[in-house]
């Protein structure tokens, strides 16, 4: 068993799924997705709701990935996503330190999510008991810039 990873894997995934789900049905205190359209009205990424939604489901579904060891570039791209677009929307103009309200816990994410891809999920993970390979410095790179690109695409389309 690759503990180390396998305890990374819970914690960020499960994260991310409480996140996920606080902006879907307003489970740990969370919003609810009504309070988070509002917050995305707010962000002017619209159309709102489709963006609540579409947040939501990235977290909840990319940390139920990440937790599993399943599809790793799949989950590091939808959680790159929605940490890059957090960054840019609510972040960046507080500066790096989460101190002031800044990025550095999103961009700690991000780096977590990556490094796990690099060196694969561990034993046990869905992808091990698979025999799928989706590990090393090139999927890391293709789930980061899928992540960062689907945030543009999403910030220039509102």
């Amino acid at each position: 068993m690759d503990i180390g990873r396998v305890l990374a894997r819970a914690t960020i995934g499960g994260l991310f799924i409480g996140h996920g789900t606080q902006k879907l049905f307003g489970w740990f205190g969370g919003p609810g997705i009504d309070n988070t359209t509002g917050m995305m009205d707010s962000l002017e990424l619209r159309p709102a709701r489709r963006n609540a939604l579409a947040a939501g489901i990235a977290e909840t579904a990319g940390g139920a990935l990440l937790a599993a060891g399943a599809l790793m570039p799949a989950a590091g791209a939808l959680l790159t996503g929605t940490m890059t677009t957090a960054i840019r929307k609510v972040h960046l103009h507080k500066g790096l330190w989460n101190t002031g309200g800044g990025y550095e816990f999103n961009l700690a994410l991000v780096a977590a999510a990556m490094a796990l891809i690099d060196s694969g999920p561990g034993r046990p993970s869905v992808d091990e008991a698979l025999g799928l390979e989706l590990k090393g410095s090139g999927w890391a790179l293709a789930a980061l810039t899928a992540g960062v690109a689907g945030s543009s695409a999403v910030i220039e389309l509102a």
